[in-house]
Formats: structure tokens, sequence, C-alpha cells
């Protein structure tokens, strides 16, 4: 039996908070073999991350420590290391993509310095030898022109490029152990697919470990060798990754399945799982799923079960496999199971034209000179025609830098065109492509957008009731303040935020509860239209589950139509009814879901779709649980 390169044993990190001590990871165990992938997943707030830094040893005092256990690399223990060791040790043989490339990076520095530092400190290089092995790596992660780009700051990157970048930091010295903390949630599909490739034939040629940090089980499903299902600090499950998705036997981890969109789930409400995470103070006594467990019986909150063998190197956390816990005398489940999976009544409105986009372009001059004399234009949008009906989702697809956003931004006029026409027919107004602000006040209410990062674009310094009854108070200045409360708390409660939430601050909410809170700030003002701007791809899939259910309950409701600006085709796939596809500030394919998935006819549709990574509906749980 081979020695695996990391062996976690019973660690336990922990921080001091105003709350008491919080057990982030609480006696977690597992080990990566050689050329092997091992994934762990669980839902925001679980620990994964936290597990990850304790690993590389970036967990630093006072606030956090180690409260218990052992790491070794190499069968070498390391959480004994002195500081200076610890350095040596990472990025040679322990090395991370980190989950935030943006706060990862010296803004100070350029990106070539940066991937060039590590080369020199732990492969002994002279700075010629370690700008060229940069440069290599620039280029094996995609990025165009490594040789300007070793010399831009990370402000000047987008969101992908930069991590990209951490990649190439990463991957430099060659590591025999790489953690990628969701090395791929800024990345679009193309990219993902390259970026993963990249990681396989490092573990390939090298024999190095992985451990990957996702929420994309797709990824998980197509290139880990085994899983760990982590949850409170604990991990509930661990297998053969074709074993966690045939087989699953926890019950979150069936949940956390089950909750995946896909074409075949088309026109049902996905299944989710109630409540949230307990914060990492206040776990339960026993079982720390009981509270949103659907299984959950008298004296799991009271009795901890352990993490034991019950099949062939399958290891689970669930008295629900214990036969001493089940022999004795229990009255069985304390709440009805149910499969999650109701049907979605179709929008009750007629598919009547709201919204259509005619030679649309958004162009930017590029000014040169000390006379800043237009030099040519950035074509962000070159002249896109599309057609949004009332009650419907048209999904907008591509690349990163394809032009979506800002094609969206257009359209509700956060941007002025530069050319094209843009007819809103929901109350027979045409064209608002030329209209000036005080025109378009009045239409201001019927067009709002979901923005992608739902953390930057609320105001940290304003309540939640501020957030929202801002909106109203702007464009519905008739509206007196009683009436506006109503309506804000209407619309939270609407979002599954209760009046509870009213004086709270962003910062007090986890990123779902932020997106519900944008969604609220949007359909306040009671649209006719929304802009989704990336606005599940970031969240787990027990809260995306939440997300898209809520767009759909509320469509089905008010019959509002949706442009959803995605580069996760699989939520396309279960949401849009209409598809377009955008490469290079064009729309180069358009028609129904169906038609675009089933048969597509651009080539750059087909590499797009190629790229996707697929779980086999077959291999995921049935909807009721073991």
């Amino acid at each position: 039996m081979s020695t695996p390169i990391v062996e976690i044993r019973d660690l336990k990190t922990y921080f001091r908070t105003p709350g008491g001590v919080a057990k982030a990871v609480d006696g977690v165990s597992f080990g990566i073999d050689a050329g092997s992938t091992f994934a762990l997943v669980g839902e925001s707030g679980c620990g994964k991350s936290v597990t990850a830094l304790s690993i590389i040893q970036l967990i630093q005092g006072p606030a956090g420590y180690a409260a218990g256990g052992e790491v070794f690399v190499n069968g070498r223990g390391i959480m004994r290391l002195t500081e200076r060791e610890k350095r040596e040790m990472r990025g040679a043989v322990i090395s991370m993509i980190f989950q935030e490339p943006m706060t990862s990076l010296n803004p100070v520095f350029t990106v070539g310095e940066q991937v060039a530092e590590g080369i020199r400190l732990h492969q002994k290089k002279t700075a010629v030898e370690a700008r060229a092995i940069a440069m290599e790596m620039f280029g094996r992660v995609r990025l165009p022109d490594p040789a300007s780009l070793y010399g831009e700051y990370p402000h000047r990157l987008s969101g992908g490029m930069r991590q990209r970048v951490m990649i190439a930091m990463a991957l430099a010295c060659k590591p025999g152990l790489l953690i990628a903390d969701e090395p791929t949630t800024a990345l679009d599909v193309t990219i993902q697919d390259e970026i993963i490739r990249l990681l396989n034939e490092l573990k390939a040629s090298t024999g190095a470990a992985i451990l990957l940090i996702t929420h994309n089980m797709a990824l998980v499903y197509r290139n880990a060798e085994r899983v760990g299902v982590m949850y409170a600090g604990k991990i509930v499950e661990t297998a053969r990754a074709g074993a966690v998705f045939s087989q699953p036997m926890h019950p979150y981890t069936v949940k956390l399945l089950r909750s995946i969109p896909g074409p075949e789930k088309r026109g049902l409400m996905l299944d989710t799982i109630a409540g949230s995470v307990p914060p990492a103070t206040d776990y339960p006594a026993g079982c720390r799923f009981s509270g949103r467990c659907p299984r959950e019986m008298e004296g799991c909150a009271s009795m901890e079960p352990p993490l034991a063998e019950r099949g062939t190197d399958h290891l689970v956390a669930c008295h629900l496999h214990d036969p001493a816990f089940m022999a004795s005398d229990r009255s069985g489940p304390l709440r009805p199971e149910t499969d999650g999976l109701a049907p979605i009544q179709a929008a009750r409105t007629e598919r009547r034209t709201l919204l259509e986009v005619k030679g649309l372009k958004t162009w930017y001059p590029i000014r040169k000179g000390i006379f800043r004399r237009t030099a040519g234009h950035i074509k962000a949008v070159d002249g896109i025609d599309l057609t949004i009906k009332k009650g419907a989702t048209l999904a907008l697809v591509g690349e990163s830098g394809c032009g979506k956003t800002t094609a969206g931004k257009t359209i509700i006029r956060l941007l002025r065109p530069t050319a094209g026409e843009i007819l809103f027919d929901g109350g027979g107004v045409r064209d608002i492509a030329a209209m000036n602000e005080a025109g378009l006040r009045p239409l201001r209410s019927r067009m709002q957008m979901i923005f992608q990062d739902p953390y930057s674009s609320l105001n940290p310094r304003l309540t939640i009731r501020e957030t929202v009854e801002e909106g109203l108070a702007v464009l519905r200045p008739g509206m007196g303040a009683a009436e506006r409360l109503r309506k804000v708390t209407d619309t939270l409660e609407r979002v599954g935020l209760g009046v509870e939430t009213l004086s709270r601050y962003p910062h007090e909410f986890s990123g779902g509860q932020r997106q519900r809170i944008g969604i609220a700030r949007a359909l306040a003002v009671d649209p006719e239209f929304i802009v989704c701007d990336e606005a599940v791809s970031a969240l787990d899939v027990s809260v995306q589950a939440q997300i898209l259910n809520l767009l759909k309950a509320i469509q089905q409701e008010t019959g509002i139509a949706y442009l959803f600006i995605t580069h996760d085709l699989g939520v396309v796939e279960y949401i849009a009814d209409d598809v377009a596809v955008m490469h290079g500030g064009r729309i180069v394919e358009a028609g129904t879901c169906e038609a675009i998935f089933s048969n597509p006819k651009d080539e750059y549709t087909r590499r797009l779709l190629a790229a996707v990574p697929r779980i086999d509906g077959r291999r995921l749980p049935a909807r009721r649980l073991p």
C-alpha cells in the first residue's frame, strides 16, 4: 500500500471570537495518494478553506490556532516546523491556488515579478532564468502576450486573467501537493477545461497530489478519484468519487447532489436544503446536520455519529447506517421526507415580445498621444440582435470579454449605446437607445439588474432596509414612508428574508443571503424585465438551487422576463427558454435552448459545449433518500 503524499489526522483548527471558540475544523482526517485528486465539497462555512490553510500552515494567531491533530507531508510532520522551514516548504513542496486572486496578489508588484519571485527562491534560478520560466508558465495557462503581461499590475487584469496568474504561480515550482481552492470559479468553461487539463498533466507528469476544493460538482465527477463531503467542521462522508455520485449514504450528500441543475430537471423545482450551516461557535451536541436533515430521528441531535466504514472503502457519519442505533427504540423520522421536485407552473402570461434589440453597438474609443486623439475603438458590443419575450428567460452565454455584461448594461441603459435600437414595448415605449436620463427615469423601475458580485454591489454603509428602500424613494416619489416600509418588508419576505434583517448590514450575511438582498432590491420596484449578470455563478449548489427556484417562482407569479448572463451552461440548460451565444462582441448563434444544446450549428458554440463538464444523470441519486 502506497504512502499518501499528504495525510491529515484528526486536524482541529479553532478561532477565538467574541461569541466564543469557533471550531472551524473539528477533527478532520483524510489522505491523498501520489498522482491522485481528492475533492473536498460542501456548503460555504463548512470549513473547507480553513482545512486547506491549515495544511499549508497559513493559520496564524492570535485568533486562529491549531487545537489538535497532525499534518504529514511525504511522511514528515509539518505542524511543529519552524517558521523558516514552513516558508521553504510553501511553494516548493505545497502550493496553493487561492479562491480570490485579487486579494492574493500584491498590488504594488507586477504579476511577472510575483511569479518569478517563487522561482528564484525555491529553484535557485537567476532573475533572467526566472523571468523566462514565468513567461513560459503564462503561456501554458493561456495568458495572451506573456512578454507584455509580465510587467502588468494585478488591477489591470480581468478576474479570469488574475486567476490564471495565480495558477501559473502555484504550478511554477512543480509542487508535490497542489491545493486548488475554487480554481475555476471565475473562469469560462473553455478556460476551465484547459486549466483542469493542465492540473491533470502536472499530476500525471510529476506524480503530484491535488486537493480540489470546489462547488462545481461536475468538475469533481470528472476529475477526482476520491471525495470528502464536509459539513460544519467535519467530514460526514468519504469514498471513491463514483460511489459518492451513484450511491451516496449521508442525507446531506444526497441533498447536495439532488440540488444540481440540469436538463433532466427542466420544469421542476430544484431540491433544496432547508436552513443554513450552523455557526462554528454553536454546533449541535449530536449530529451537526440535525435540524436540517430530512431523515432526522429521535436522538440524532444529542448523539454524535462516528465516521465509520459502511461499505468497501466508504466511510459515513450517520445514524441511519449504525445498526446499533437503528436497533434501539426510535420513533422514526421527526419530519416527513419530500422529494422537493414539484413541477413549475408556466408563467401566466402570453409570450409577446417585451424587448427587442436591433444592431446594438457599444464601442469605446482608444485614446493615444498627448492630445488624446482617437486611434480606433474597442468594439465591446458590435451589432447584436436579441428578442426577449414576456415571462421568458433568454440566456446570453460566451467567454469572458465577449461583451455579455456590456450588452446587459447597455440594454437597460446603464451605458449609452454607440448605435442601434432598443425597443421596449411593455407600455408602448419605443426605442430607448437615444433617450436622455430625464426620458429614461420613468422607465427605470421597469428595467432592473442583479449584479454579478452581491457584496461589492451593496453599499456597506446602508442597512438592508435602506438598500431596498433606496430605489423606491427615487423611483416611487409619491410613496409615503409607511407604505415604503411595508413594500420593503413584503419584498424581503418574498425572497426568504425576515423582518429581523431590516437593521442589519451586508457584511452580516452569507453570499447566498446577499444575493437574495440584491434580488429584493431589483424586485422592490416591480420591474417587468431584469438582467441577471452571473447571479448564481459563485454560489454553492444548495444556495444556487434556492436562488434558481426563487427566480422561477417570481417569473411564474409575475410574468417577468430575464436576460440571464452566465458562463454556467448547466444552469442555462435548466432555466433558459432561449439561448444566444456571444463571441467577439457579436451573436454567433441563437435559438431555443433545446436546439442550441442538441444541434449547435456554429463551430464556436460546439467548442463551448464540448468543454462543459457533465455528470451522467443516471449516476445521480434517485429522488428518495436511501
